[in-house]
């Protein structure tokens, strides 16, 4: 068994919908010490052209539950605009008049000290799943 003292995360994001990575998605961590104690914002960063954050901030020492909130919805927005620029015929998005039904997707977990926890978000327009990933 690990001695850390802390829990590490990592996360990237998949958009199933074209099967590519997706770049240039906000992602925010914040932390709290027990189920009821406050979230504590502590920073965030935006997923490269991967699709991976490398530079989320580290927990602090008594961290018991995470929280990752995507804010999906302008990775979206620029997505319909490049799709509608190469297929000028095609309306960018048949079903509705906004790109994406989920504008901000935020997953809540709890983590134990020593474990790294790796967060993929598989994420489409209409709908996302996540998983406890390697």
């Amino acid at each position: 068994m690990s001695t850390d003292t802390t829990a590490s995360v990592s996360t990237h994001i998949l958009d199933t919908s074209v099967g590519r990575p997706a770049a240039g998605v906000a992602v925010r961590l914040a932390a709290r010490d027990g189920r009821d104690g406050d979230w504590r914002a502590l920073g965030g960063s935006a997923t490269d052209s991967d699709g991976r954050c490398k530079d989320l901030p580290a927990l602090p020492a008594g961290t018991t539950h995470v929280r990752l909130d995507f804010e999906v919805e302008r990775y979206f927005e620029d997505s319909a605009k490049k799709q509608a620029d190469t297929q000028q015929d095609a309306p960018a998005n048949r079903d509705s008049g906004a790109p994406v039904f989920f504008p901000e997707v935020a997953i809540t977990f709890a983590v134990v000290p020593g474990e790294h926890y790796h967060v993929p978000l598989l994420l489409n327009p209409f709908g996302y799943s996540v998983y406890r990933g390697s």
